[in-house]
């Protein structure tokens, strides 16, 4: 059966190119059976882990959840010792999410395994692919024609594995999840790495490569080193100006892009409780920012309030019942690595930037920040929305301030995007008023839409020019939201962003100075908004979304062109260990990356979205913003034969079959969870990397897909290793075949002098990571174990 004709009929959405709006009513209640937690099972599972930990053993939430997911307690936890950042834990995921651009690549691996449907329950929403322009309605129509290819592919195996398929158009998947999916004490896995957004309602959701997705699509044990976990304690409560969006963007500041590698956030203290759930799902997202595994809260009323008002009543009631029996906060007397406490009294707005998220200034301080590094002061556009800051409290508290400036006669004085983060949100706020009001003040509304947040937006103005923006977003690497590497996005609440709108200035405070107007000045109060609609959601046009857990239809063939562009069926990678080889063969070094690489640098967004699904394609934009520490040039590096371009240097290693390694600095691979940055250099032969020191995810990815990471025991040791040396292993055999226990694999630096340099460096390989790693990838191994099992 071909399903390509009823994929392209269900992906144009005729429906959608007028507006009108939506009939007011309640949401009604959905059948829940499917995302309530296993709360009987969880709760048992974490009775047998009790009985293995050392008697009167208190645990964080954080622990509890990932406990009771735990297939083997005494297989993960058993034989004393630290468990925090020691042991592995080999868990049972209960969900996956997949975004358009990470789901083609892990549908394409999952494929590989030849399965006839997936182990849990899933998700694909069509929210990267739709690039903003001049509005919602043409935006919309226009990206669903140019990408018709991915979402029939998407949509084709959504029906053969029996997958939710979230149409075009129906909002950005973090949005969605936190309104449909996520659940108190739940585990999800997201192929983005935002997915610890969903960490609003008391769960863990964790962003992960295709290939993570994969071990849960296929009830393979996904292993996760049992992180550290950091207490955040609140005290005090929010005023004025101050919004959740500004306690994450402070925290950030304090914990810098690496500060919660290898850590859970869990947040605690009276201070919690007080916060929407919304507002909660806001501070989690952006914990992606500082490196953290993911965030999470202990379950509160405002979460039960979400929960019934976006239609899932069952399960805000199994999770009155669990919270009970003590599952959905920490024991009492639990401690945490760290403790940081915030007193939100005190807090006051921030921006963060410009380049990185970390970069934080107090709103009573950015004037001079700005004039201090002599950056831009006149603001050249506002954006306000994206996964981070899209609820209806988030855009009931812009309007409030849209009034007023429409009551004093003001209009934005620059570009000023809004961005609804999902169908829901969107047809609520135009039932209510709240998008005519923004409209009223020059505000244009985007497609339910990623958009200028991941790089989809068609920006004409200010090309090649320093500008500054103000956006609502959580992410601002240069070139990230419009290919310009001088555009400075600082990042804000979006209250603060669309008060700086009608002044234009950046040196204007909304908190404390004033607009001239022909009626004199005019000062803003602070913003208020209501949490949840009044009279309740609208749940707008349904056509966008699935039928709940849809049953999966085998016969369905998966719409591929044989001569496509955007799309390539995988093949397998090989192994470096064929015929029991137990070193990696002698590689030659590429080159060394200098300073910050995160996955944008690796493998670009952008335009560059459009290949997510075809891997030679895509691979030619690999490294492609990366800096050269021999010379500093960016995207330059050299083989025998002279200098190149990286990505056509790594296609002359792939065309002589001769391997080659990377060394890199401090965090490579921070950002986006996108396995692509993985995947590349892999497609093209790399073997290894050494690094000062990695993200979580991109080190995952890497192991994943059959690249060594190593770090160096001795950061000085960096710079010991240039392009074209020629590198090989030394100890690693013994680590592969189980003879040795010591992480500390020798590298043997040959020089072009003839010089041999040794250099100490150290492995983070589980025994399953050595299994991946022999078999060329995880997927391989996968394979290899569905075979023997006789399940493919």
């Amino acid at each position: 059966m071909t399903v390509l004709s009823r994929a392209r009929a269900s992906s144009s959405l005729p429906k959608r190119f007028v507006r009108t709006f939506a009939t007011p009513s309640a949401l009604p209640v959905k059948d829940c059976s499917s995302i309530t937690p296993p709360y009987p099972r969880l709760l048992q599972t974490l009775d047998e882990v009790r009985n293995v930990l050392p008697k009167g053993s208190k645990l964080t939430l954080a622990e509890k959840i990932l406990y009771a997911h735990l297939r083997n307690p005494e297989e993960s936890l058993g034989g004393g010792g630290k468990v925090r950042g020691e042991r592995y834990l080999k868990l049972r995921p209960d969900r996956v999410a997949m975004q358009d651009a990470s789901a083609q690549m892990a549908l394409l691996q999952f494929m590989t395994c030849r399965l006839p449907s997936c182990a849990v329950p899933a998700s694909i929403h069509c929210d990267h692919l739709i690039q903003a322009q001049t509005g919602a309605e043409s935006d919309l129509s226009r990206s669903i024609e140019a990408n018709r290819e991915v979402f029939d592919f998407l949509e084709s195996a959504a029906l053969k594995y029996g997958i939710e398929f979230w149409r075009p158009g129906s909002g950005i998947i973090h949005q969605i999840v936190l309104e449909n999916y996520a659940a108190p004490g739940l585990l999800m896995l997201g192929t983005d790495s935002h997915t610890p957004n969903a960490g609003g309602l008391g769960m863990l959701a964790i962003g992960v490569g295709g290939a993570d997705a994969v071990d849960a699509l296929t009830d393979t044990p996904w292993e996760l080193k049992a992180p550290l976990v950091t207490g955040i304690k609140l005290t005090g409560e929010l005023k004025g100006w101050a919004t959740p969006k500004d306690l994450i963007l402070h925290l950030a500041g304090k914990l810098t892009v690496r500060g919660g590698t290898g850590r859970i956030l869990e947040y605690f203290g009276p201070g919690v409780a007080a916060q929407s759930c919304t507002g909660l799902a806001t501070i989690a997202n952006m914990g992606a920012e500082v490196g953290a595994t993911t965030s999470t809260f202990p379950y509160s009323d405002n979460m039960r309030q979400y929960l019934h008002a976006t239609g899932r009543g069952p399960v805000a009631k199994a999770a009155d019942q669990a919270a009970k029996n003590g599952f959905l906060q920490a024991d009492d007397g639990a401690e945490y690595d760290e403790v940081i406490e915030i007193n939100l009294s005190e807090l006051e707005p921030h921006f963060n930037g410009p380049f990185t998220p970390d970069l934080a200034t107090p709103l009573s301080g950015f004037s001079s920040f700005l004039n201090d590094n002599k950056y831009p002061t006149t603001l050249s556009s506002a954006l306000i929305g994206s996964c981070t800051n899209s609820s209806y409290e988030d855009m009931s508290r812009v309007a409030s301030i849209a009034e007023q400036a429409k009551a004093a006669g003001l209009k934005s004085k620059v570009p000023f995007l809004v961005t609804p983060g999902s169908e829901l949100i969107r047809a609520t706020i135009e039932r209510d008023g709240l998008q005519g009001t923004l409209e009223d003040v020059g505000a244009t509304v985007l497609a339910n839409a990623c958009g200028p947040c991941i790089g989809q937006w068609k920006r004409d103005e200010k090309k090649g020019e320093d500008n500054a923006i103000l956006t609502s977003f959580n992410r601002n690497f240069k070139a990230r939201n419009d290919g310009n590497l001088k555009t400075m996005n600082f990042l804000a609440s979006p209250e603060i962003v669309t008060a700086m709108a009608f002044s234009g200035d950046l040196n204007f405070n909304p908190a404390t100075d004033s607009i001239p107007t022909p009626n004199g000045p005019f000062k803003f109060t602070p913003p208020s908004g209501d949490r949840l609609p009044p009279t309740g959601y609208t749940p707008g046009d349904l056509s966008y979304a699935p039928q709940p857990s849809p049953k999966p239809v085998p016969e369905t063939e998966i719409a591929i062109s044989p001569s496509s562009t955007r799309l390539e069926i995988l093949e397998p990678f090989g192994t470096n260990f064929a015929g029991g080889k137990g070193e990696l063969p002698q590689m030659t070094c590429l080159m060394r990356v200098r300073g910050k690489c995160t996955t944008d640098h690796i493998s670009a967004a952008g335009a560059w979205l459009k290949y997510k699904g075809h891997l030679s394609n895509i691979s030619e934009n690999t490294l492609m913003t990366a800096v050269n520490d021999e010379g500093g040039q960016i995207n330059v590096a050299r083989d025998a034969s002279g200098e190149e371009t990286i990505p056509k240097t790594m296609q002359k290693y792939q065309a002589r079959s001769e391997p080659w390694m990377l060394v890199v600095d401090d965090n490579y691979g921070e950002g986006s969870a996108r396995e692509h940055a993985a995947l590349q250099p892999r497609f093209y032969g790399c073997g290894m990397i050494v690094a000062r020191s990695f993200a979580r995810i991109h080190e995952t990815n890497l192991k994943k897909q059959g690249i060594l990471p190593l770090w160096f025991v001795n950061k000085d040791d960096y710079s010991k290793i240039s392009a074209l040396d020629k590198v090989t292993t030394s100890g690693l055999a013994s680590i592969l075949d189980g003879t040795s226990t010591t992480s500390i694999v020798t590298l043997k630096v040959g020089k072009p002098s003839g010089e041999i340099v040794e250099v100490e460096a150290r492995h983070t390989l589980s025994t399953d990571q050595i299994e991946w790693l022999r078999a060329g990838s995880a997927l391989n191994w996968i394979g290899e174990q569905a075979r023997k099992s006789g399940k493919a």
